[in-house]
């Protein structure tokens, strides 16, 4: 008896922190406490960077600092220990490792690590304070539009990969060359190629500073032929992010029309009347009323023709025998 009311608690608090198909009020208010304990936080670390404010408020900073640092802890410790729910068929402790490693675990463990190496280690303030920031991070489990983000970055993390690699090349190239053409006219600027870099980072990511510039003819030329490539290249994540996130709301539209057609299929739903169940699915899914709104029509129209059709069969087939009438 111990032992499942012990899992029945288990069970209780993954439902209520980790499943995202289960939904109570108790999962709705422990939600809408985080976000606005992040919120919070956020909001202290950007006020404790004003010392006026700081040196007055210092002893409520620190209480809500100590407040915050138990509540993440306790909510780390009891994910950790309730995702073991999460497959039945995998040991309670693999499926805690493989939680650890995740992305959402790793972002938990460093809203609350800083606040604990601070107890052996001495951090200073200023680099605590921006530690604390990654709190901020938490928030993406809440919010599905963030997730996407997240899911896109990560599968397109090959791209992106290339890109950089591509992008540092282009920044030695750039440098060396500068260094080569610049490096008698102005020694104390161009004296190396790492000094030198400076200037191509500046200038490929096509911010320009314009503290240090070419003044020969060639070097010039040279300028002027990286800012041109540097645009190309500036315009290259933008691209590969515009097009993952255009696949991935591809991707999840075809997976809510699966499954309104499955819905469908079994007369689980009324594309009319079955308003809060399609809210719900679209909230799952993650896409904006409008293109569920798209989604719901084409079916309706689909849906139309096929009852056109039937209709219009009816009166070429006998209704006794089922064979063909003629024309």
């Amino acid at each position: 008896m111990e032992f499942n009311a012990w899992y029945k608690l288990r069970r209780f608090v993954y439902d209520n922190l980790h499943n995202e198909e289960y939904e109570s009020t108790l999962s709705r208010c422990v939600n809408i406490f985080l976000i606005l304990l992040i919120i919070g936080n956020t909001s202290a670390v950007l006020l404790e960077s004003i010392n006026e404010i700081y040196q007055s408020y210092q002893l409520l900073f620190d209480a809500f600092e100590l407040f915050s640092i138990v509540v993440f802890t306790v909510e780390y410790l009891l994910r950790f220990w309730a995702i073991a729910e999460k497959n039945p068929f995998e040991s309670a402790w693999k499926n805690r490792w493989l939680w650890v490693r995740s992305g959402s675990a790793i972002i938990d463990l460093l809203a609350i690590l800083p606040a604990y190496i601070n107890f052996f280690v001495h951090i200073d303030l200023r680099f605590l304070r921006i530690l604390r920031l990654f709190r901020l991070l938490k928030l993406t489990r809440y919010f599905v539009s963030l997730q996407i983000l997240l899911r896109v970055i990560e599968r397109e993390k090959g791209s992106f990969q290339a890109v950089i690699f591509i992008l540092l090349i282009m920044i030695i190239i750039a440098a060396a060359g500068m260094y080569v053409v610049e490096n008698q006219a102005q020694p104390e600027v161009f004296s190396s190629i790492p000094a030198a870099m400076w200037w191509a980072v500046v200038t490929l990511t096509t911010v320009g500073y314009g503290d240090v510039t070419p003044i020969t003819p060639i070097g010039r030329f040279l300028g002027a032929l990286i800012t041109i490539l540097g645009v190309g290249l500036a315009a290259l994540p933008a691209g590969i992010l515009a097009n993952g996130l255009a696949s991935e709301l591809r991707q999840r539209k075809h997976k809510l029309e699966l499954r309104f057609r499955e819905l469908l299929d079994v007369a689980e739903i009324d594309l009319i009347e079955d308003k809060e169940k399609i809210e719900n699915l679209r909230k799952e899914v993650g896409l904006s009323s409008e293109q569920t709104q798209d989604i719901l029509l084409q079916l309706m129209h689909e849906r139309k023709e096929e009852e056109l059709e039937q209709e219009k069969n009816k009166y070429f087939f006998c209704p006794h025998c089922g064979h063909k009438l003629p024309d």
